[in-house]
Formats: structure tokens, sequence, C-alpha cells
């Protein structure tokens, strides 16, 4: 559905309008695409707002990597490509993280070389994580990332381990968290998800959400907002007969 519905340049730029005019001016993900690029200019040009790009790039993994470590020459190809783009944070896909965690030596394999590199490209780095262990021996092994990536959500969906375990893994994070899936993909409602979530991390902790629309948009911000200040949504609910009993005449 997303991709034969939603992936389009002017859909995608209407949704990032809405977020940018509310203030929230940072994108996570794979953007290094002409669709996503091409949707992030609009998006920009509309509102006057240049968008934080967190890049989450696939580094090439082979048999190989675990023991000699990344093909340099490419990981370098492929960084080179998101600072052209002007990514400010690149944290490497878990699906390159969670390859190279080593619980026996309690480290992320050659993760340092690839720090450095996009260090020299003037990039801050993070990991992008699915597995609670990387920020735990990233911290321990005084890894240069500066943020992470962790899945986080009440109903412990996709979580490789509890939600009250996660929570204590985010909680002794040496450094900020990025949590995503707050809502389980659609298995949670906004108001459930989104309560649970800002309500678990920490100040410096932030809180990923995709939305398919620009009413989706609205409606994220707005929850959002009105749980981090403690009042009632502004927002309309979903109306049915059923619920004509319980509301106010």
């Amino acid at each position: 559905y997303i991709k034969s519905t939603i992936a389009d340049r002017s859909k995608i730029a209407d949704v990032l309008e809405v977020f940018l005019r509310a203030g929230v001016n940072t994108i996570m993900g794979q953007l290094n695409t002409p669709l996503t690029r091409d949707a992030i200019q609009d998006a920009q040009d509309r509102t006057g707002v240049e968008v934080i790009k967190v890049s989450t790039p696939l580094l090439p993994i082979t048999p190989e990597v675990p023991a000699k470590g990344f093909d340099l020459g490419e990981v370098a190809r492929i960084l080179d490509e998101h600072a052209a783009y002007g990514a400010k944070i690149l944290m490497p896909h878990q699906a390159t993280t969670d390859a190279v965690l080593d619980r026996c030596t309690r480290k992320i394999r050659h993760m340092d070389a690839v720090c450095r590199l996009v260090r020299e490209r003037g990039m801050i780095p993070g990991l992008s994580t699915h597995m609670p262990e990387a920020i735990v021996y990233a911290d321990e092994s005084k890894l240069d990332v500066e943020t992470y990536i962790s899945i986080y959500n009440a109903a412990g969906f996709l979580m490789q381990v509890e939600v009250d375990w996660t929570a204590r893994v985010i909680a002794a994070a040496a450094k900020p968290v990025m949590t995503i899936k707050p809502l389980a993909a659609g298995r949670l409602p906004p108001f459930q998800g989104l309560t649970f979530v800002w309500n678990t991390i920490r100040p410096q902790d932030m809180v990923t959400v995709g939305t398919l629309c620009p009413g989706e948009a609205a409606e994220v911000i707005e929850l959002s907002l009105s749980i981090l200040e403690k009042r009632t949504a502004q927002i309309d609910l979903q109306e049915t007969r059923s619920k004509a009993s319980v509301k106010k005449k």
C-alpha cells in the first residue's frame, strides 16, 4: 500500500510540510534516493525550513567482514554520497550494526573504522540497532558515536528483550537515544503508543514516528504536545453510533 499509494513526491512533501511548519525539522531513514531527496527539497522550498537529515545507510556485509573488517573503500564511497547530500548524522542501519555485534568480546566489530570515516566527512556518527546489547557494548568500549537508534514501544513489537529491560538500557545509555516504532507498526493506537514512550524516555531522547498523510502528521504532533504538556489533546475522536451514549449533550 505504501509503495503503490504513498510513494509519491508530492504526497511525501505534503506530510513533511506539516511537520516542518510545527517545528519538527528532523527526518531519519534511507534518505539518499531520488524520491526522498526531491520530496524533502519540495517541503523545504514550501516552508523555508531546513531539514536535519539523519541517514541510515546499509554498509556491505560479507562473510569476511567479521574477521577482516569492512571494505573501507566501498564504505567511503557510500559515506561520500550521504555527505554530499547533506546528511548531518550518519548511523549505519541495524542490518549492518547487528551483523557485526560480538557477544563474546562485547564489542561491535570494526565499527571504529567506520566512525572515523564518518567524522572525516563532517558528519556525526551514531548506531542504528534492534539489539539492546549494541548500546551497552558501544558505551562500554567507548565507541566514537554520539547517539543510538533503538526500537521501543509498549507492545514489545520487534524488541529482543522485555519492554522494561529495554527501558533500562535506554535510561542508562551514555548518549541520547532515538526511539523508533512507538506505535508498533500500527498495532498500537497513537494515544496509547505515544503516551507510553514520551513518559518513559529521558529529556535528551527522541521519538521517531512514521505517518502516511498530513492528517496523521498533525494528529501525532498534537498528541505528543498534549502528552508533554499534561493536557487533553485537541483532536477529533473516531465517531461511531455506539459512542453516542458517552458524549456530553
